[in-house]
């Protein structure tokens, strides 16, 4: 199993929890029942730590590279990013409510009458709830990146390498057990054939919505650059199929400064902004976040949220993002504090969310990785302006 990828190994732990769903004794459901139950209560308990673990070491590593490159980058970066899950809310209000007529998920509607209890449960609260976390980690992150604090820093990043070593180690393997109890559960109640059949459309759904954004993007970039936007985007091939395959914004950086530098992007702008955008630039995830979210609120019996009530939970999730881990999930992991604390989701709707996000996250780490190079176009393009006024004033200073 360790030597399959994530995806296959979460096909089969749903797979698995149909089939225990399907054919086994009420017994043998409740126990995968039991152990998703403690896993989500765990998962809740490390909410928190996430939070802290991720944002508050991005944020002080920005302070790192302060300076007038690093706020035009960071400040596309989060454009791009509002602009795709905007756009995916906008979609979605369209395409979701078609897609799941028909499909409303009983089971998440009323745990407490379709769905099997556990043998028992443990209670993990957690050690702090999800706003104090996301407080803690602004000022802790923002007062490390003002003070140029050597010894917090370290604190910070040494904490982020314990909770990536949680996910890694202990979240991340057991995922596919997790999500077999939930699945074996929705199957004994007799709702895994409605979700199973919403799955596939809202996958092909999130691949269409990826190519727009990033048509998008590369039309804008290629107008500022002056380049051929479809030129850029075969150029950019190599880096979005080894987004597919190893998953990692981070993982896929060297092929990702290649593709950009063959681009025309300069050396000096490429090594500053592909490395940044690797960590800040989530348009795909936003998008495949935002869209999955919506479906599996619709899935739940619940009424489209107006873009009053979604447009803050799309903004909050361009920050909680920041310096998500270089490991498959670590967007949705990110995300896990807000989908609970701005739209309610409970630990049912959070294991379908893993579920549903996981299966499609090679391809929005893909279009992340795609969509950083867009960003490098534009901002090596106001850098070399910035260059020749720069040239144009000390001319001027000599010939007077």
């Amino acid at each position: 199993m360790k030597r399959l990828g994530l995806l296959p190994r979460l096909l089969l732990g749903i797979a698995f929890g149909i089939l225990i769903g399907a054919v086994a004794p009420e017994a043998i459901v409740r126990i995968l029942v039991t152990f998703s139950g403690l896993f989500g209560n765990f998962l809740s308990f490390v909410i928190p730590l996430i939070i802290i673990g991720f944002v508050a070491p991005g944020i002080a590593d920005l302070g790192q590279s302060a300076g007038r490159l690093l706020g035009i980058t960071a400040g596309l970066a989060y454009l791009s990013t509002i602009i795709a899950g905007t756009f995916a809310y906008v979609a979605s209000s369209v395409v979701l409510p078609i897609l799941t007529s028909g499909y409303a998920m009983t089971a998440a509607k009323n745990p407490e009458e379709a769905l099997l209890k556990p043998f028992f449960t443990v209670d993990m609260p957690p050690i702090m709830g999800v706003m104090s976390a996301l407080l803690i980690a602004f000022i802790l992150g923002l007062g490390v990146a003002a003070l140029e604090g050597k010894n917090l820093r370290s604190v910070l990043g040494e904490f982020q390498q314990v909770v990536e070593g949680v996910i890694q180690k202990a979240i991340i393997p057991l995922l596919p057990l997790h999500v077999a109890g939930i699945f074996a559960n929705m199957t004994y109640a007799g709702e895994v054939v409605r979700i199973l059949a919403i799955f596939g459309k809202v996958f092909v759904f999130v691949i269409l919505a990826h190519t727009t954004i990033l048509l998008l993007q590369y039309f804008v970039a290629s107008a500022i650059g002056r380049r051929n936007p479809f030129v850029a985007l075969r150029n950019m091939l190599p880096a979005y199929f080894t987004a597919i395959g190893t998953q990692s914004s981070a993982a896929t950086i060297p092929v990702t400064l290649r593709c950009a530098k063959a681009n025309g992007v300069s050396d000096e702008v490429a090594d500053f902004a592909i490395p940044l955008c690797a960590t800040i630039h989530l348009s795909g995830s936003t998008i495949t976040l935002t869209t999955c979210s919506l479906a599996v609120m619709l899935l739940s019996g619940q009424a489209f949220p107006s873009i009053t009530i979604y447009l803050p939970f799309i903004l909050m999730l361009g920050i909680t993002m920041v310096a998500a881990p270089g490991v498959p999930g670590g967007a949705v992991m990110a995300a896990l504090g807000i989908l609970q604390s701005m739209l309610g989701f409970s630990e049912a709707q959070l294991g379908l969310m893993i579920a549903l996000y996981l299966t499609q996250d090679s391809f929005g780490t893909a279009c992340n990785v795609t969509g950083d190079c867009a960003i490098a176009v534009i901002v090596d393009t106001l850098a070399g302006k910035g260059r020749r006024r720069e040239k144009m004033v000390h001319s001027a200073a000599a010939a007077r």
